[in-house]
């Protein structure tokens, strides 16, 4: 931060206050999602005084407002579009683990003409120990703006992205699962966070809204819930990920470990012929590991098993070039995929 810091005071005082203003203002200050609900029709209108009636969903039967009890969100950052990252604290009422969260919301939640939509959730997990924090929620990565953007070329579907900690802590990788004796990392993921975001976000309630991205380990939570949970999740964007879960807890557990193997998840897919899913990974021309997606896609690219390979030229295993790869084309594949809010008629 120093650097920064230094950087900016050499563009002069006027540099720094609005670099300072851009990038903390409001920062620890709490916090308010879908500020502009619509008004209810005239022939509903409330007494003065009385409680404010809640928006309903529109014709999409698909559609979920918010389910609740709504969550203490803190800002974090700023972006320059003046939308906003911010963190919870979330206790998973399943897993029984307890961890941070951060969330975004792209501009079109907050505008009146969308109040009544649901909007696709990307779960975003980072790679490494993430622990404890999730660095997508770093605005340098520039994940954010390159959905903001999307949307305005029209490539891009409004994504509210959801960045919860991917680990307990720092000690160990537990591959996004419920190893026994070990915390419920899986069931944090496949339920408690996805609760969450239900709870605090006009979602949708078939698996046509949900969607993970992830980097590196990441990568292969994200893969694998989308194929634990295909009833819940549709696709998935794996970048740089690894294929088969490694962590040393697996010891003495070799059945519970095969029921997180995305290998054995896929075969059982296929076996029942569906639902579909569908896996873009993502891999940089000066990274290794091309040679696992491409054997995991021609044993298992299959069926309702859709896999494409994205390579991204000059890209290597961090996360500014996986947000290049999603710019170039992932984040245009996944959207056509899901399924997007839509304005009221009228």
């Amino acid at each position: 931060m120093g650097a920064v810091v230094a950087l900016a005071l050499l563009l002069g005082g006027g540099g720094f206050a609005a670099w300072k203003l851009d990038w903390f203002s409001g920062n620890g200050e709490a916090v308010s999602f879908g500020k502009n609900p619509p008004p209810p029709p005239a022939a509903e209108k409330s007494e003065p005084g009385a409680p404010a009636t809640p928006a309903k969903p529109s014709g999409d039967p698909d559609v979920l407002m918010p389910t609740g009890p709504k969550s203490d969100f803190k800002q974090t950052t700023r972006l320059d579009d003046g939308t906003i990252i911010a963190k919870t604290r979330l206790a998973g009422a399943k897993s029984g683990f307890e961890g941070d969260v951060w969330v975004w919301a792209p501009k079109e939640y907050d505008d009146p003409t969308y109040a009544k939509s649901g909007f696709p959730v990307l779960i975003a997990l980072p790679g490494g120990n993430g622990f404890p924090a999730n660095y997508w929620s770093d605005r340098s990565l520039g994940l954010q703006k390159a959905i903001s953007e999307g949307v305005q070329a029209g490539t891009s579907l409004p994504f509210i992205v959801i960045m919860p900690v991917l680990n307990p802590d720092a000690k160990y990788y537990y591959d996004g699962s419920d190893i026994p004796g070990q915390a419920k990392m899986g069931t944090w993921m496949a339920e408690d966070v996805p609760d969450f975001a239900k709870a605090n976000f006009r979602t949708y309630k078939s698996r046509d809204g949900w969607a993970f991205m992830g980097s590196s380990s990441g990568a292969f939570v994200g893969m694998k819930t989308v194929l634990q949970y295909p009833d819940r999740f549709k696709a998935v964007i794996a970048s740089g990920g690894e294929i088969v879960p490694d962590s040393p807890l697996w010891k003495g557990h070799q059945a519970e470990m095969d029921a997180n193997n995305p290998e054995k998840l896929a075969k059982k897919l296929i076996d029942a012929n569906g639902p579909e899913v569908y896996i873009n990974f993502q891999i940089g021309t000066k990274e290794s590991g091309k040679e696992r997606m491409t054997k995991f896609q021609q044993q298992y690219g299959k069926g309702p098993v859709k896999i494409t390979i994205r390579d991204i030229q000059n890209g290597e295993h961090n996360g500014w070039h996986y947000v290049r790869g999603m710019k170039e084309g992932s984040l245009e594949w996944v959207s056509k995929v899901l399924k997007g809010p839509k304005p009221e008629a009228g």
